[in-house]
């Protein structure tokens, strides 16, 4: 069925959701984790119909100033108003916890902190990962929760050795790039009914419910960046963040200076500001220490090779043929996982520290195996022959 027929048939059809809890469920409690966006707040929806108790939990992760009013924020100001406005047209109970010194601590200052450090951060993750799941995952059982519900776009598949993560059906709003370091424990405890929606389908259910979030803007992928100027929140937690340096070649030329570190990063192009070059320049690596952006040909871009640090795995990985995934847009290549070295079957470009490796299995590129960090990269032959 295509997601535009989905979308036309879904609406009366899923209004119970999926929940994966045995019936009834009216003796059971759901707590949703509620952004306040359109996906939490039919997950709510869905919940609420299902006839288990429900109960709505956001978090308030930065001040209700100007980020908070701004389209596409994430968790203040407008978001928890429209959470509770939500809960009060279903009729269930809704709280909200202060998590705005946690979120700096856990995300924003490690965000910063990795730019610094000459790496490109993925703070979505890392919220997932402490605030989001860890630290709800820790509430909803305090409430004596079933389960805890999102508005993930990814799947809860039973397999034979217990719950698998899995893409979601739309593969436009999957996010499980952005859940590998979901925890076989927290996946016990986990549900995404909305996996298995495409995006339409959902905005659909909110408007028949009369949700008034049912036409809201999607959530920007980073939520505490203004206008995508990722410096200026880095200069704001770090005034030291623009300490300058050279742009080197690969082959040790000083081509000139740079504003500082945090405006570049692996596979840049743009912005390098760099005239005169018998070929386009690319920034090939990010030197901390000498606070060198080295820059060079695109061949030299080509990885052969990444470590993998801090992984997460949902199963045995070490010796599988997989598909790696090593930014949020780019597609999955067939690669292998030797100990923590993942070795790219061919070439792969714009691999970055800092950023994450998300392993698929070959064998059903759907399910997600895990992943890690990328701590470093290893330059393919043809990119030191470049």
């Amino acid at each position: 069925m295509g997601a535009a027929t989905m979308a036309a048939t879904t609406t009366l059809d899923a209004l119970t959701g999926d929940f994966q809890l045995a019936a009834p469920l009216a003796g059971k409690r759901i707590v949703v984790a509620m952004s306040g966006g359109v996906d939490s707040s039919v997950v709510a929806a869905l919940a609420a119909r299902s006839g288990a108790e429900v109960i709505g939990v956001t978090l308030q992760l930065y001040d209700n100033g100007a980020k908070a009013r701004r389209p596409g924020a994430c968790c203040a100001g407008q978001d928890i108003r429209d959470a509770r406005a939500v809960a009060d047209r279903l009729g269930f109970a809704h709280y909200v916890h202060d998590h705005e010194s946690r979120f700096r601590d856990s995300v924003i200052d490690q965000f910063a902190d990795e730019y610094l450090a000459g790496r490109t951060p993925i703070p979505c993750v890392r919220c997932n990962m402490g605030v989001k799941f860890t630290d709800l995952f820790t509430l909803a059982r305090e409430l004596g929760a079933d389960c805890l519900a999102t508005g993930h776009y990814v799947r809860r598949v039973m397999g034979k050795d217990g719950p698998e993560l899995h893409r979601a059906v739309d593969p436009a709003r999957d996010q499980s790039y952005f859940l590998f370091a979901t925890t076989r424990e927290q996946l016990d405890f986990l549900r995404f009914p909305l996996g298995g929606m495409p995006k339409s389908a959902v905005r659909a259910i909110a408007a028949e419910l009369g949700l008034g979030v049912a036409a809201k803007p999607d959530s920007q992928d980073i939520c505490f960046v203004p206008d995508g100027d990722y410096a200026a929140i880095v200069r704001k937690v770090r005034p030291d963040a623009d300490d300058a340096g050279d742009i080197v070649h690969l082959d040790g030329r000083v081509l000139g200076p740079h504003k500082g570190l945090i405006h570049y990063t692996v596979g840049q192009r743009r912005g390098i500001e760099i005239g005169g070059q018998a070929e386009p320049l690319y920034v090939i690596r990010l030197d901390a220490g000498t606070k060198q952006v080295v820059v060079g040909p695109r061949a030299a871009l080509a990885v052969s090779a990444a470590v993998i640090d801090d992984a997460n795995w949902l199963t045995k990985v070490d010796g599988r043929d997989v598909l790696a995934k090593v930014r949020s847009l780019a597609k999955p290549v067939p690669a292998r996982l030797d100990g923590n070295l993942l070795r790219f079957a061919t070439p792969e470009f714009g691999v970055a520290p800092g950023q994450a490796a998300v392993l698929y299995d070959a064998a059903n590129p759907d399910r997600v195996l895990g992943g890690g960090w990328i701590a470093a990269t290893e330059a393919a032959a043809t990119a030191v022959a470049a």
